[in-house]
């Protein structure tokens, strides 16, 4: 399969990666087919039986989208990246590249997962990009209170209950030209979680713009424009 990446040793742990991913989906969809024949109707915020089934689950971005954001990161010249959601590593082996071969920089991923952290760092060092990541693990709310320098790039690939304040911690820091990047968008913008995330980015005096992009399940592009 053709790539963006010209990198023949990264692309085959992708290859993999990917492949375990999409394996995992069809148990992930089996058990919400169970949860809604037991009763449960509202999905629109995942409780504690969610959390336990996605424990170790790579939940990887899709192809598609990753590459997107390898090529946008490239076309900006993102050498500073923030990765809101780093589970198994997979997208954050697209910006890592991405960093590298625009001369250097770094992702700062984040995960909560300490066995998810521990197995994305393993990616890192198989994909000879650790050098680029600097991975924080805990709780996002904590490990992004402070952020050195101005960020080029965000991807934002969590649960939407947490997007607004994660977003509210690097606005900060996002210097003008800067691009966030969220999956899954394309769901009415008023659905639990989403819909303050949506309102301070539609806030003129917060200088953002931002339209859904055409990908399964909608995948968002912000700009940093004011």
């Amino acid at each position: 399969m053709s790539s963006m990446l010209n990198d023949p040793k990264l692309q085959a742990l992708l290859d993999d990666l990917h492949a375990s991913s999409r394996e995992q989906e069809a148990g992930t969809g089996a058990y919400f087919q169970g949860r809604a024949k037991a009763g449960r109707t509202d999905f629109s915020v995942l409780d504690a039986g969610d959390h336990a089934h996605y424990v170790d689950k790579l939940v990887a971005l899709d192809r598609d989208k990753a590459e997107f954001c390898y090529g946008l990161c490239r076309a900006i010249g993102a050498r500073r990246i923030v990765e809101l959601g780093t589970s198994y590593g997979v997208s954050t082996l697209y910006l890592a590249a991405a960093v590298r071969d625009n001369g250097g920089g770094v992702v700062i991923g984040t995960e909560y997962e300490a066995e998810k952290a521990r197995a994305a760092r393993a990616n890192f060092a198989a994909a000879g990009l650790e050098a680029f990541i600097e991975l924080r693990e805990g709780d996002l709310l904590q490990t992004l209170k402070t952020i050195e320098g101005p960020i080029d790039f965000a991807l934002f690939d969590i649960w939407t209950e947490m997007a607004l304040p994660a977003l509210q911690l690097i606005a900060p820091y996002l210097r003008p030209g800067a691009v966030i990047c969220a999956d899954n968008t394309a769901a009415p913008r008023a659905r639990a979680g989403y819909a303050d995330f949506f309102a301070f980015i539609e806030d003129p005096a917060n200088g953002l713009r931002t339209m859904t992009l055409p990908f399964e399940g909608g995948f968002e592009m912000t700009v940093k424009v004011g």
